[in-house]
């Protein structure tokens, strides 16, 4: 039998119990065992892990499948510490929807992976970025392979642009040659950040679906992605051109208005998109399809706006949780 080894400055995020709010949230940083790999396992030591909204909403117990109690955290990057041969000593990164939510997660200094998740990061970005660009990445490059990847000749429409999620989405849009829309409340990240120009459409002034609408001659769109749900799927059918697609990821409001005929006439399609029922396998596998984007520079990472230790998760997880889009991570 494997011995455990004691190493005396790792620790592990640990939710005990879920809490009514933020306010009744207790984050303890506990020792953490260096872990043995099993046999189709590896060992990574994180160097450098995002703190997404769903970890904080998660913690809150607005997640019915997590599991309880476990260490937090989706999104990691690091190296390989034990486990194949062939593995030890590389950076890796990744993300999932079990990781940190049905069991063991990144807001720890060791984090435990089959080896089938095991990817390279990409080394033209760096520790902090690979770590921060999991969740976003994965959701909205799924969507987009559930949907058909963006074309040249073909417009998207991505609602909620100012998000993670919506970035991405623009990001990938523009590498596939399509033409971008971004429908956004204030000014956005897109100049010089996607590899292609992106037209802005104002949400705060006038009807979006109109707007886009004559953006497109009358013709609407091919794929529209809605980051947001409720608040735009109104906007979103409206701007929809004939056979086009939306995409769906989160909503305010689950009852929405829907009108049947404009739909079947038409030809509309809807996908609707949960990162969590991705495990890290599948997620990590959707962000090396992406890795030659971020070598050669048509996707970029997020800005990462700050670092902070175990000991400042707290305060990391109140500032997610308070709307920032600033992007953060954990450094175990």
């Amino acid at each position: 039998m494997n011995a455990v080894t004691v190493n005396e400055s790792a620790r592990a995020l640990r939710l005990a119990r879920k809490a009514a709010d933020l306010a009744g949230l207790q984050l303890e940083a506990t020792a953490q065992p260096e872990p043995v790999a099993k046999p189709g396992f590896a060992v990574v030591r994180v160097g450098a892990a995002a703190v997404n909204p769903s970890d904080v909403k998660a913690a809150l117990g607005l997640m019915p499948q997590a599991a309880w109690p476990r260490t937090p955290g989706r999104d990691f990057a690091g190296v390989v510490v034990d486990g194949p041969s062939e593995w030890i000593g590389r950076e890796v990164y990744g993300s999932g929807g079990d990781i940190g939510i049905t069991r063991d997660g990144s807001h720890a200094r060791f984090l435990v992976l089959p080896e089938a998740a095991l990817r390279d990061r990409p080394r033209s970005i760096s520790m902090d970025e690979s770590g921060a660009v999991g969740v976003p990445f994965v959701t909205a490059y799924e969507g987009f392979r559930r949907s058909g990847m963006p074309q040249p000749g073909q417009t998207v429409l991505v609602l909620g642009a100012n998000g993670k999620v919506g970035q991405a989405a623009v990001q990938l849009a523009a590498q596939g040659g399509a033409r971008v829309i971004a429908v956004q409340r204030r000014a956005g990240p897109f100049e010089g950040f996607a590899c292609a120009a992106v037209e802005v459409v104002d949400a705060t002034r006038g009807d979006v679906g109109e707007r886009v609408r004559e953006l497109t001659n009358g013709r609407g769109v091919d794929i529209a992605y809605n980051t947001v749900g409720s608040a735009y799927f109104e906007a979103a059918n409206k701007a929809m051109g004939k056979g086009a697609t939306q995409i769906l990821i989160s909503t305010q409001d689950r009852a929405v208005p829907f009108d049947i005929f404009a739909f079947y006439r038409g030809m509309h399609s809807y996908v609707g998109i949960d990162s969590l029922a991705m495990d890290c396998v599948a997620a990590t596998a959707q962000l090396d399809a992406m890795r030659e984007g971020f070598e050669r520079g048509t996707l970029k990472p997020f800005p990462v706006a700050r670092a902070f230790t175990l000991d400042q998760a707290l305060e990391a997880y109140r500032l997610v949780l308070s709307g920032s889009t600033d992007r953060v991570v954990l450094r175990p």
